[in-house]
């Protein structure tokens, strides 16, 4: 069996590129972990204070590695950053840190070369782009955003509700992220949540069990996105109990969204005006690949034209991270380490020039 002299290069060190590298020392390559911050740990040092995982410890672990303490609980974002940096340290694979990568370009041979921004070229038999979306928010044209008076902030830039405490704030979107920092908000701030549809509330617990168990064990964490749009209409919030009752109370007012902006004001879709201080769009996030634009790979929006997370244009390229690449679970931390196994064979295949060995 022919080994490649190169190494597969890892583009991103967060819980995807952690993945990524332990199914590759699997399959007998070596992998080079390129990280553009200063440690291993992806996204998770970045998000707001009080963010913490909505599956269980048990659920929540990557192969290899168990969290300490009570499998029940939620780990909160600085454990999943020391974790993730425990679990890169039991991995055997050389990591550069405050190497960010530039470009990825393509050899005649089937090859790549990665070029980064201090300079440096790095030839790959393969390439696993797993940097994440955090540095791409989704920033949405607000009708008359450019009078708006007051500040417009995305869920990136938010960290605790002191930082608005006694504004009025507008916050657009009904994802888990939106409700989560509406609801924390309630306490020290005059918050509406704005959303294009009703927010829907998936319960948290059934039956006395977490909803991750639910998840895992009848096998919908597996299900592909052609299946899951016949079953999932609605981005689904997970709910304790605390979100759907402060809604229900009025605690936290919930309307359809805003027509527009205009100076200090929010304009409703039933005409009313509203002064507020701030509008903070939790709004989501887009891959951010713009680092392989030379290779022809991605669409006019900049997202990754794959299949299952192999690229539909450059045998040899493959994605890790993205939500519903493969699953339900895709993009978790129960979930990645299944679709690095999943790219991991045909990137291995490719790296060792299979065709050739087949007369081809």
């Amino acid at each position: 069996m022919t080994q490649p002299t190169e190494p597969i290069v890892i583009i991103g060190g967060g819980q995807s590129g952690l993945a990524a590298a332990r199914a590759a020392l699997q399959a007998g390559l070596r992998p080079l972990i390129l990280e553009a911050s200063d440690e291993p740990g992806g996204s998770w040092p970045h998000y707001y204070d009080s963010l913490a995982a909505f599956s269980p410890a048990r659920f929540s672990a990557m192969p290899g590695l168990d969290f300490d303490g009570s499998p029940d609980r939620y780990p909160h974002r600085d454990e999943i950053t020391a974790y993730l940096r425990r679990y890169a340290a039991t991995l055997d694979v050389e990591i550069r840190t405050g190497t960010r990568v530039e470009t990825v370009e393509a050899t005649d041979d089937g090859r790549f070369v990665v070029r980064t921004a201090g300079g440096a070229q790095v030839e790959a038999a393969a390439v696993v782009a797993a940097s994440g979306s955090f540095t791409r928010p989704i920033v949405p044209a607000l009708p008359g955003a450019e009078s708006f008076t007051g500040r417009l902030l995305h869920a990136a830039d938010y960290r605790s509700p002191k930082d608005l405490a006694g504004q009025k704030v507008v916050v657009v979107g009904g994802g888990n992220s939106a409700v989560q920092i509406a609801h924390e908000l309630t306490g020290h701030a005059q918050v509406t949540i704005a959303s294009r549809a009703p927010l829907a509330f998936l319960p948290q617990w059934r039956e006395g069990r977490d909803v991750h168990h639910w998840l895992v064990s009848s096998g919908f964490d597996d299900l592909p996105p052609a299946w899951l749009i016949h079953h999932v209409h609605a981005r689904l919030v997970m709910d304790g109990g605390d979100y759907a009752q402060a809604v229900e109370s009025g605690t936290l007012v919930r309307r359809p969204m805003f027509a527009r902006l205009d100076g200090e004001h929010v304009v409703w879709a039933d005409g009313l005006r509203e002064r507020v201080e701030v509008v903070l769009m939790a709004t989501g996030y887009l891959p951010d690949l713009g680092y392989l634009a030379p290779l022809g790979a991605l669409d006019e929006y900049g997202l990754p034209l794959h299949q299952g997370g192999l690229s539909l244009v450059r045998p040899g390229l493959a994605y890790l991270g993205l939500e519903f690449q493969r699953s339900f679970a895709s993009n978790t931390l129960r979930g990645v380490a299944a679709d690095a196994a999943h790219i991991m064979g045909p990137l291995a295949a490719h790296a060792r020039r299979a065709p050739a060995q087949v007369g081809l």
